[in-house]
């Protein structure tokens, strides 16, 4: 029931007069009314009697509602202003549109004729004609009907017309501008002709030179290519006309309806309806409460007297005495504007939202509606609760396993979890999985190590990260992994199990304001990889059987992110410990390069890139990179047959050409091996093979599809030599080249792999040209060079291995070669002998004599005996005595058992037991038989 004010207020008293005047009015209309519908019937005919007596026609009826005085009249004819101002605009857009188009149009058209006439064959050849008109005359004709245009003429530069539609014109002078077509552009323009407002284009007729020979214009009148509007204008006025009708058909079934759904009420009796606003009030579930401008409380419904506890005499009193909490009364006190403001008002939350009455000329107060949304905000909560619960898992799932590192990851398993879910975190991993292994079961309920931390503080007296645990059997996280189940613990203080575990660092975990925990196993299929705990320290309610399902969702998720990194760990530790037992160890002692090396595995799997230095016979020394394309076991595994197949074949001795060509056939083989059982893919590789003689300064290259060396010269210029880029290794088909290189004594030579000098984010010749910035400059030592080279172009993320060598030359110097020419005779073997006896003396090598001309003696026999041309003999000093004898033969001697009846054939036995080594090497001109005898 709603109460009014006493009659002590004159503003409230006129308020209640007011309302009860206008309720006896609404009660004598609605007994008028009730009379009306029991007097008889009039006659039957559509119309309809009036109070007077009289009757109504529908024509005057609808004549009525057209009338100004009615609200359809009012809508008619605003429909109509409506019509007739989008009528007007929309010819108004046509003409100025088909005006555009009409001259743009005209504009393409005789441009596009003019370019076409004065480019066709023969029109430049007409203009140096003696008669250009009695040629160009039919062609243009016959161009300007075909195209449509008005006019095509054709003039010299003078513009004197050759073609003209109307021949009396031709030979006159042409109307327009010519300067710019000759100049050699085109011009088109708008100009006021013989033939009305037209356009004309002037394009230049150009000789092979580029001079202009002659001048072409065509033009079109807009008339012609308009005439849009007259097609759509038509158009335009019967949609108008069909819109007027349409409005006033629509204004009128309107009206109609509108007669019909009141029952005849006029729009006064339809305001007078709303004095039935009381019930109204007290039907809805929102409290309404009416203030006056002094803060006094004129009408409140039943809704608001229940939500606000209102006194039964709560009307007509000020706000500030109805016993409301002061936020609530100040807010209706103030008459100012609230939106669903939400008060505490006894056990409810109400949405309060108030305006003024006094906008818009009303009296001064305010209009206030409260709703109860106690229950709302409470499945609010709980919506927005679950909201972030999802949104906290949406998160783990992209950002936990960013990486495939185990501590990483297990790091972002605690980021995450912080301060969303928990105040602290902590994740505990056996070494097991630390190191890519599975873990045992022993090692993992007992023996875990703090892998993770991520708190709110960085205080908080928690085991550090890296210390090893050893969990009882009644801590909760031996429980957990025991049995595989989460485990809540609500109140660390009364947990003796947990307490068990350390009770010193539990006190003091306690005393830090930690209240609660809850541990989880990280499981993986059936691995149980460690546990990872979550503390509470802030919100004082411990953590409930909601948020230990979310736990175990969250950690489920991060525990195959863990496991996946463990994998890969493994795998990624096998291929590493694989490649480098591949790779050499040490180098091996020689004299002639003076050799630093780096090698760098990628970060993100172990590649196939190799490296090695080879001695070989003679005082030469051989270098090798190479680079198996992709990454992996596979890789390193292949990298290691080659690395080895190198070994052998440069056992051979072969030039570098040779050795890359069996290579070559060994990787087809190997891809020819893997595709039969398993369908892989091709291996593919690259290398780059260098032999370098210190007695000659020489070094021959010869690469397969590796990128090219540098070349560091005494004085520090840097170079990249044209070594003749082959084939990768595998793909067969075409042969390798040697290109050889003079190196003084003291040049560097870098060899590398892809990896150093391209990346993702640069391209190679990039990284080339940052190479040869930074091996420039001279005095700088192998090692020197390879710190400097890493340092200036090593990236950030290295996603590739690198290998790097640069070897220093040295020379042998002509203190330590003997060389001797010896003739085709027995007889000079004496003098040979002679020769060397006097040359080990001088290097102090006296005690060497005999072996040494024993193994001569041998090697220039037979060299004499089965060779045509003449023999050399070589002897060298360096970390071993070498005696090498040069003859045109290319049979290979063979060391053979003599039997003990046969007269020869023991020689060369004899040189395989005194010498160290020895072998044979073959020449362009022959092959050279050597042997070595270390230095005592």
């Amino acid at each position: 029931m709603v109460r009014f004010l006493g009659r002590s207020w004159a503003q409230s008293t006129s308020f209640a007069n007011g309302l009860r005047a206008r309720r006896r009015r609404a009660g004598a209309r609605r007994s008028h009314r009730r009379r009306a519908r029991q007097a008889p019937h009039g006659p039957v005919g559509g119309q309809v009697a009036h109070a007077d007596g009289s009757r109504r026609r529908p024509a005057a009826g609808f004549r009525s509602t057209l009338s100004g005085r009615s609200v359809a009249a009012q809508v008619f004819l605003l429909q109509v202003v409506v019509v007739l101002m989008l009528v007007v605009a929309a010819v108004a857009a046509l003409v100025l549109q088909v005006r555009h188009d009409s001259t743009q149009e005209a504009r393409n058209r005789s441009l596009a004729v003019a370019e076409t006439f004065a480019n066709a064959p023969g029109t430049r050849e007409a203009l140096r004609g003696s008669d250009p008109s009695a040629v160009l005359q039919p062609r243009a004709e016959a161009a300007r009907e075909q195209s449509k245009v008005d006019f095509i003429v054709v003039m010299n530069t003078d513009g004197t017309r050759y073609t003209h539609p109307k021949p009396d014109r031709i030979g006159k002078k042409f109307v327009g501008n010519t300067e710019p077509a000759l100049a050699g552009r085109s011009i088109t323009e708008e100009i006021e002709g013989t033939i009305g407002p037209l356009v004309q284009a002037v394009v230049p007729v150009k000789a092979p030179d580029g001079s202009v020979v002659g001048l072409v214009s065509a033009g079109i009148t807009t008339a012609n290519v308009g005439g849009v509007a007259d097609r759509q204008l038509p158009i335009l006025l019967s949609a108008a006309a069909a819109g007027l009708a349409l409005a006033t058909a629509g204004t009128a079934l309107v009206s109609r309806r509108l007669l019909r759904q009141t029952r005849g009420l006029g729009p006064y009796e339809m305001t007078r309806m709303y004095e039935h606003h009381d019930a109204v009030l007290h039907a809805v579930r929102e409290g309404v409460i009416i203030l006056s401008g002094s803060g006094r409380l004129l009408l409140a419904n039943d809704e608001a007297q229940q939500l606000l506890g209102l006194p039964a005499d709560a009307e007509g009193r000020h706000v500030l005495e109805l016993g409301l909490d002061a936020d609530t009364a100040g807010l209706l006190a103030s008459g100012r504007v609230a939106t669903d403001e939400v008060h505490l008002v006894g056990d409810r939350l109400l949405a309060i939202n108030q305006r003024p009455t006094d906008r818009q000329g009303g009296p001064p107060g305010s209009v206030a509606t409260l709703r109860d949304s106690t229950e709302l905000r409470a499945l609010s909560g709980r919506a927005e609760t679950a909201r972030e619960r999802l949104k906290l898992l949406y998160d783990a799932g992209v950002g936990i396993g960013t990486g495939l590192d185990v501590t990483r990851t297990a790091g972002e398993l605690a980021e995450v979890a912080v301060p969303r879910f928990a105040d602290f975190a902590t994740v505990d991993l056996a070494d097991a999985v630390l190191n890519g292994e599975e873990p045992t079961t022993v090692n993992t309920v007992t023996d875990l190590r703090r892998t993770a931390f991520s708190g709110i503080r960085k205080d908080a007296p928690l085991y550090p990260v890296g210390e090893r645990i050893r969990f009882v059997p009644s801590s909760p996280q031996a429980r957990s992994l025991s049995t595989g189940q989460a485990v809540v613990e609500p109140n660390l203080k009364n947990a003796p199990g947990w307490l068990a575990q350390d009770l010193g660092r539990a006190e003091q975990v306690v005393a830090y304001g930690i209240h609660s925990l809850i541990t989880v196993p990280l499981r993986a299929g059936g691995l149980v990889l460690g546990v990872a705990n979550f503390w509470r320290s802030q919100k004082p309610e411990p953590f409930d059987a909601e948020e230990l399902a979310l736990a175990e969702e969250l950690v489920a998720r991060a525990a195959i992110s863990i496991d996946n990194a463990r994998r890969y760990t493994r795998e990624h530790t096998m291929a590493v410990t694989l490649q480098r037992s591949l790779l050499p160890r040490n180098l091996p002692e020689q004299n002639a390069l003076d050799v630093a090396y780096r090698y760098l595995p990628a970060q993100s799997g172990v590649g196939g890139d190799w490296f090695d230095v080879l001695p070989l016979p003679g005082a030469r020394v051989a270098l090798v990179v190479g680079d198996v394309v992709g990454h992996g076991l596979h890789a390193a595994a292949t990298m290691g047959r080659l690395r080895t197949a190198v070994h052998n074949f440069s056992a051979l001795d072969l030039p570098p050409h040779e050795l890359l060509g069996l290579l070559d056939e060994l990787v087809g083989r190997i891809d020819q091996d893997e595709a039969e059982d398993s369908g892989a893919a091709i291996t593919g590789a690259t290398c780059l093979y260098a032999i370098y003689d210190p007695v000659s300064q020489r070094c021959s290259v010869a690469r397969a599809g590796h990128p090219q060396p540098a070349l560091v010269r005494p004085d520090g210029s840097v170079e990249f030599p044209e070594v003749p880029a082959g084939l990768p290794l595998g793909l067969g088909g075409l042969p390798f080249e040697t290109a050889d290189l003079e190196l003084a004594e003291g040049s560097r030579l870098v060899l590398y792999t892809d990896g150093l000098v391209e990346e993702r984010e640069r391209d190679i010749d990039v990284g080339l040209e940052l190479l040869r910035t930074t091996l420039a400059g001279a005095d700088r030592s192998p090692e020197d060079t390879c710190r400097a080279v890493l340092d200036a172009m090593l990236p950030a993320r290295q996603s590739d291995d690198i290998a790097l060598i640069v070897a220093r030359t040295r020379a042998l110097g002509a203190d330590r070669i003997a060389d001797w020419q010896v003739p085709s005779d027995p007889a000079a073997v004496a003098d040979v002998r002679a020769s060397v006896t006097r040359q080990l003396a001088e290097w102090g090598l006296d005690d060497m004599a005999f072996t040494t001309e024993l193994i001569l003696s041998e090697l220039v026999t037979n060299a004499i005996r089965y060779s045509s041309g003449p023999v050399r003999v070589r002897m060298l000093r360096d970390r071993s005595l070498i005696c090498e004898v040069f003859d045109s033969s290319s049979t290979s001697p063979h060391l053979r058992y003599a039997a003990t009846t046969d007269e020869g054939g023991r020689g060369l036995f004899l040189v395989a037991q005194l010498a160290e080594r020895w072998g044979t090497r073959y020449t362009p001109t022959g092959k050279i038989i050597w042997a070595e005898q270390p230095l005592s």
